[in-house]
């Protein structure tokens, strides 16, 4: 296997699957040359908990992607989930010197939207810049060159808690990876699913995941709330198994070959052969039995979805709708369903924008993957995104920095 230099691998680490996306660098963007997926061993909620399965997973899919790219993968950008996520707006106001806005102005009022109290125990994984305002005259996206005497930021700042990004670098280091970034997953999803003019009209999009549902509101053009739920596909095929009383995995097939939102729905009431556990005989059921287990679940995530809207006060800002990937969302019936709670229109989001192997990854199992390359790509064309602020410094090294700060602010 060769390497080579101009390629972008996006990991994404869930809780049912790993998922290594290999895109190579073209002028127009990116073409996906490789793929890999593995059944995730180790994770729960988005959260590491078995070191030694997960980095057995990650191995898994690496080097099924490696195989398919005929390349060797060293370095990723990983994605990050789980209820641990935390994520606050913050504002920032500075004079501007020379009456012009130059790098140093916008650095300054970022670092002054960003001088808020954070528990030691949580790291800062992104500082994205909402909008900026210049004498009182908002909605610059770019403020660069810009005349004035006052510089404002309004920024949208994503924690996570520190243990649990350090495990997953962890990970992908004892499965010889270099961690380039790690991102946030529904802004990586974003990435691959979300339309510009959807994001400037307004749109919220959920990622139903299998351990977590990940959520992104845009309005204007930029970020406005970020949050995660602790549910996903996976609780869909637990009460499966549970209510029919079959194996996990029979579940999850079932899920998948029969399941539907919402019994409203259903063509036809079918009747399907459900295999028991402890080797009895497999027993016959309506398809509507298992449509009303599958449904209470449905609804419970998109309402949930929708109280998070509420309480951000943004249920009247997504005027485009809601975009529902991630692999749960592939469930029949499912957008439908949405409607109704949403009131608004649902669409299902697709990864677009890439070559390559497109039809391939043209699946919402495979958004956040697809958005971690396009995450990296952003990265490496420019220093600075407009939609995401990379970060200089290590993790550990940011963490070290923050408590030498606090120590000389003590002592000084």
């Amino acid at each position: 296997m060769s390497k080579k230099e101009d390629l972008i691998v996006g990991l994404d680490i869930g809780t049912t699957k790993i998922c290594a996306v290999v895109a190579e660098q073209t002028e127009n963007g990116v073409d996906i040359v490789g793929i890999g997926t593995h059944p995730s061993r180790g994770l729960r909620k988005g959260v590491v908990v078995d070191i030694d399965a997960t980095v057995a997973s990650i191995k898994h899919a690496v080097e099924e992607a490696e195989l398919m790219a005929d390349c060797e993968i060293t370095s990723v950008y990983a994605g990050v989930a789980g209820g641990h996520i935390r994520a606050f707006n913050s504002h920032g106001v500075v004079a501007v010197k020379d009456r012009e806005v130059r790098d140093g102005d916008v650095k300054r009022v970022i670092d002054a939207a960003k001088a808020v109290a954070i528990p030691m125990d949580r790291e800062v994984i992104h500082v994205i810049p909402q909008e900026f305002i210049i004498d009182d005259q908002d909605g610059i996206l770019e403020p660069l060159g810009m005349s004035g005497v006052r510089l404002e930021a309004k920024i949208h700042i994503v924690t996570a808690a520190v243990t649990s990004a350090q495990n997953i670098v962890k990970c992908c280091n004892k499965a010889g990876l270099n961690v380039m970034d790690i991102v946030l997953e529904p802004l990586a999803s974003a990435e691959a699913v979300l339309a510009d003019d959807e994001r400037d009209l307004g749109v919220c999009m959920i990622d139903i995941g299998g351990g977590t549902t990940d959520i992104a509101v845009f309005a204007g053009g930029s970020i406005k709330n970020t949050s995660v739920l602790g549910l996903g596909g996976y609780h869909f095929t637990n009460d499966i198994a549970v209510g029919l009383r079959t194996p996990f995995d029979e579940a999850e097939r079932i899920k998948k070959k029969f399941g539907v939102a919402s019994a409203r729905y259903l063509g036809s009431d079918d009747v399907i052969s459900v295999p028991s556990v402890g080797g009895r005989k497999p027993r016959q059921i309506s398809r509507k039995i298992l449509c009303e287990i599958i449904e209470p679940r449905v609804e419970e995530i998109l309402s949930l979805a929708r109280q998070e809207l509420i309480r951000a006060e943004l249920i009247d800002k997504i005027p485009s709708g809601v975009v529902l990937t991630g692999g749960a969302s592939a469930l029949s019936g499912i957008g439908e369903l949405a409607e109704e709670i949403f009131e608004a229109p649902v669409r299902q989001g697709l990864p677009t924008s890439v070559g390559g192997l497109q039809d391939v990854v043209r699946s919402p199992m495979y958004s956040t993957g697809v958005g971690l390359v396009l995450f990296g790509l952003n990265q490496q064309r420019s220093a600075r995104s407009s939609r995401f602020r990379i970060r200089d410094e290590s993790i550990f090294g940011r963490v070290k920095q923050r408590m030498r700060d606090w120590f000389y602010a003590e002592f000084d």
